[in-house]
């Protein structure tokens, strides 16, 4: 059973048309990147599938029913989109360690600290570290906790090359254990190393699979 589809998915904001009739299908254990140029509609799929914000046409189902405020959906999904409003008085550790508290099963948090390379900084308040160690926390709060989806809005941001190689890795690993990733992203070769199925998105359609120039 898909974990994510869309028929003729249609949203208009202000007097535009965003998305236009977008059919998507994500399966268990697939990666899907949808690639295309900034302002093409990718972020707002993923806010329609999210359930952030609702479409104006056609149908959104994610793990076999509409997208839901309930606590139960966001058991199941995980969401990666603007940089999360980080408690001053926590440290890394400790924003970490409220996932774990939030979600059972959630992954060691020395371990967490060591994959995302933020060991050094555990002891550090989020709004003291650079752009590229905040998008590494926001990922391990993402990714550190149990989901069956995960929803990543250009994850590659501010991280170097050496750690978007790491991430392709962790989000394969993701999939081949079972998982579902619907993803916006510009970088061509993040999704070849993902081994992702790649769809290019043009003024709000989905036109045919293939890489995008940034």
């Amino acid at each position: 059973m898909p974990v994510v589809v869309t028929r003729d998915l249609s949203v208009e904001l202000g007097g535009g048309t965003v998305l236009d009739r977008v059919n998507l299908t994500a399966d268990p254990g697939q990666i899907v990147a949808v690639q295309g140029v900034n302002g093409c509609g990718k972020s707002t799929l993923l806010r329609c599938l999210s359930g952030l914000l609702r479409p104006g046409g056609g149908e959104v189902e994610v793990l076999g029913a509409p997208p839901s405020a309930d606590a139960a959906f966001w058991r199941e999904v995980g969401l990666l989109a603007e940089e999360p409003a980080w408690y001053p008085g926590l440290s890394v550790r400790e924003h970490l360690e409220l996932v774990a508290l939030t979600h059972g099963g959630a992954a060691p948090v020395d371990r967490t600290l060591d994959d995302f390379e933020l060991a050094s900084r555990a002891g550090a308040s989020p709004l003291t570290l650079s752009s590229g160690q905040r998008q590494r926390l926001a990922l391990a709060a993402t990714m550190a906790r149990p989901s069956r989806l995960l929803l990543l809005d250009e994850p590659e941001q501010k991280l170097d090359a050496g750690f978007r190689d790491r991430l392709a890795r962790m989000i394969r690993a993701y999939a081949d254990a079972g998982g579902t990733v619907v993803l916006a992203t510009h970088d061509a070769a993040l999704v070849a190393a993902m081994d992702a199925t790649s769809l290019r998105m043009r003024d709000g359609r989905v036109t045919r699979p293939g890489p995008v120039a940034a």
